[in-house]
């Protein structure tokens, strides 16, 4: 590890639907056991995982509102004053968790993200979005950001969900008609891999026609080749 390495009093947060297949999910979930090394871990799923500190949220309908509130779930349970979220479908290196902590009233993006589509030959694309993934945030300032939105909106169904989106990102707090919040984007070199593929909560919007990026790879580093990487995904892949 490089020098600047820190080490952050920072509670990593998993979260799962529980829908993916399970070679998938146990690569995933492997990978980052490696990365976090000790930090503390908080899982949240819709059915009993044996996976850190779990959180069952049980059975519920899969929604963006939904995933805030499970969110909220795991943060509260924390007792660090910052915050990773993990996603069940990214790959993270050690460097995510050690590297970059944003000042207490602002959310960091790490914006060294590539994706690949579990449907197509198997090539990386650079994407620099600000997505929960890649989150890491002061714990209490996400608590105050998200309660603050369900607070606004006592009757769900009046929330307008298409900008129930990533804090700190202020158009969607603008049309949310909430506090806009700070953020940051931070780059480690060493890269965060995000699958799109059918299990995937976006699949549902977007499907097989998700574009890929110009800026393309067939290998980046720490992750390796584009082929290697799949086989995380699928057993069966070439």
């Amino acid at each position: 590890m490089a020098d600047h390495y820190i080490k952050p009093e920072i509670t990593v947060i998993y979260y799962t639907a529980n829908v993916i297949n399970e070679h998938f999910a146990n690569n995933i979930r492997a990978q980052l056991l490696s990365a976090i090394g000790g930090l503390p871990l908080i899982s949240l799923s819709k059915k009993p995982l044996n996976f850190g500190t779990n959180i069952c949220e049980g059975e519920t309908e899969r929604s963006i509102i939904n995933v805030y509130r499970t969110l909220l779930v795991g943060a509260k349970a924390a007792k660090t004053k910052y915050i990773a979220f993990c996603e069940d479908d990214t790959l993270y290196p050690d460097e995510h968790f050690h590297y970059h902590l944003p000042p207490p009233d602002t959310f960091a993006y790490n914006m060294t993200r590539w994706n690949i589509h579990s449907w197509s030959n198997p090539t990386f694309y650079l994407v620099t979005r600000r997505i929960l993934a890649t989150l890491i945030a002061p714990r209490e300032l996400f608590i105050e950001a998200i309660e603050e939105r369900f607070a606004k909106y006592p009757d769900l169904s009046l929330l307008p969900v298409q900008w129930m989106g990533e804090p700190g990102r202020n158009n969607y707090e603008k049309a949310l008609g909430v506090t806009q919040r700070k953020s940051e984007g931070f780059n480690t070199y060493n890269p965060l891999v995000v699958f799109s593929h059918p299990d995937s909560y976006g699949f549902q919007t977007h499907g097989r026609r998700k574009k890929v990026g110009k800026i393309r790879a067939l290998e980046i580093p720490y992750w390796g080749t584009a082929e290697q990487v799949m086989k995380l995904y699928k057993k069966d892949a070439q």
